[in-house]
């Protein structure tokens, strides 16, 4: 469905097991490709769905850094950090994870991608940082933690949620 729409760019699939989680994302060129795609995908989500998800929330955010170190594959980690932040700081936050973060978690053993997500009118953000298998998921958290710690304080950044899922599938293209 998603594949044959004007300026769609990939998507992802990733699961928590053991709480019975499921996170969907797709990447698109515009906003308004965006806006296009979810006008036509919106009743045939739910009904998609449906036998899955008991809860369904559909967020929207802006892609300002998609930093891609390999090919991400199944099977592998996603640690994503859920953000608040001042939106008179997003390019803030954007500028501290591009010089700060990235480079702290590069030197992360088996870094797939790192990503930031943003809601500028809300002030809300997500980072995605991808790693090649669950053990190198596992054994980054000191690491990205320490990088997180020091990222958040410079940008003026609120953490308010930290959750890891398997890759099941991704195909996003990068810029």
């Amino acid at each position: 469905m998603l594949e044959d729409r004007p300026g769609y760019r990939g998507a992802s699939v990733f699961v928590d097991r053991t709480l019975g989680k499921l996170l969907a994302a797709s990447w698109w060129e515009t906003e308004q490709a965006r806006r296009n795609s979810d006008e036509v995908l919106r009743e045939r989500r739910a009904a998609m769905l449906d036998p899955f998800a008991g809860t369904l929330a559909v967020d929207n955010y802006e892609a300002v850094v998609f930093h891609q170190v390999q090919q991400p594959r199944s099977g592998g980690g996603l640690r994503l950090t859920r953000l608040e932040f001042d939106p008179r700081d997003t390019d803030l936050l954007a500028d501290t994870f591009r010089g700060t973060v990235i480079p702290r978690i590069e030197t992360l053993t088996g870094l797939v991608r790192a990503s930031l997500l943003v809601d500028r009118e809300r002030g809300r953000g997500m980072v995605g940082v991808m790693f090649v298998d669950q053990a190198a998921l596992a054994a980054s958290r000191s690491g990205q933690a320490a990088a997180r710690h020091e990222g958040a304080a410079k940008a003026h950044v609120t953490v308010t949620g930290l959750e890891e899922f398997e890759v099941v599938h991704t195909d996003v293209r990068g810029e």
